[in-house]
């Protein structure tokens, strides 16, 4: 298979599993085991599986526009001032950005401190396989529990500064420990305290575009530039994909959630999670 149809898959893979709750990288750690590039160096492989996240954070930028961008608002329903320059600015939405900031920080210091470290230790079948497993039994039981009780916060706007830390300290969780899912550990943080489900989904998409730009930026920077025309080819690809597949996948999120609840996934993670351990169990013992 050549080796652009590959990336054309891992940025389709990559654009599903980064929006629904279900680990891109338990998705990733399967795929890699049936197709591998051929024509590029082991240092661009890791670093197009993380860049073409860039792809998938555009996504959410071109759909989300006008809920995320502050500026330039002439009819503006939330002014920072009533007349000049700053009458053109958003206090609602820059407002929203503090709260995303204060949400991403934890992520962001732990990830510049020990993004490899972390990656040394966990990124391996089984510690995938166990976070896949427990926070698909963690999307069941907050369900289970949330049947009982009424949601707390049903807008945007309801969620507070205290209330975005906590769903950060959840998305922390997700940077230490692969598997985890980005998505799913802040999704399952903000049901827990009685964010609705779309509003958490929402929050979550807003949350990716700081983190998943900062990290496949800084990716980038360590890989360097130095690309081969082929290599630049593929990295397109994949991010494109991953783009294009991105915009409906976070479309039909929205729309499922309204109507049902996140324990499908749940049982799918904890399926996959199972599956994955047998794999490499299996692998193992035929070596």
């Amino acid at each position: 298979m050549p080796d652009i149809l590959k990336a054309l898959i891992f940025g389709l893979v990559e654009g599903i599993t980064e929006w629904l709750p279900i680990s891109s990288t338990g998705h990733l750690i399967i795929l890699e085991e049936f197709l591998k590039f051929e024509q590029v160096s082991p240092g661009f492989w890791e670093m197009f599986l993380v860049v073409i996240q860039l792809g998938a954070v555009m996504a959410v930028v071109v759909l989300f526009w006008k809920k995320i961008f502050p500026f330039g608002k002439k009819e503006n329903t939330a002014p920072l001032r009533p007349t000049g320059i700053l009458s053109y600015c958003d206090k609602d939405i820059l407002t929203l950005w503090g709260k995303i900031l204060v949400a991403c920080m934890p992520a962001a210091v732990v990830g510049l401190l020990f993004d490899e470290y972390f990656e040394s230790l966990f990124y391996n079948p089984t510690s995938v396989s166990l976070a896949l497993i427990i926070f698909g039994v963690g999307f069941i039981i907050i369900e289970n529990v949330n049947k009982k009780r009424e949601t707390k916060i049903n807008t945007l706007a309801e969620i507070t500064y205290r209330t975005a830390l906590f769903i950060g300290l959840f998305q922390l969780l997700a940077a230490a420990f692969p598997g985890t899912s980005r998505s799913g550990a802040t999704i399952l943080g903000a049901l827990s305290i009685g964010v609705s489900r779309s509003v958490a989904a929402e929050f979550t998409f807003f949350l990716a575009v700081p983190v998943m730009a900062g990290a496949s930026l800084l990716k980038l920077a360590r890989f360097g530039f130095s690309f081969t025309g082929m290599e630049a080819i593929i990295l397109a690809t994949g991010m494109l994909s991953a783009f294009f597949v991105s915009i409906y996948v976070i479309r039909f999120l929205l729309v499922f959630v309204r109507k049902h609840d996140y324990k499908v996934f749940g049982y799918y993670r904890i399926g996959l999670g199972i599956f994955v351990i047998m794999y490499f169990a299996l692998k193992n013992l035929t070596i």
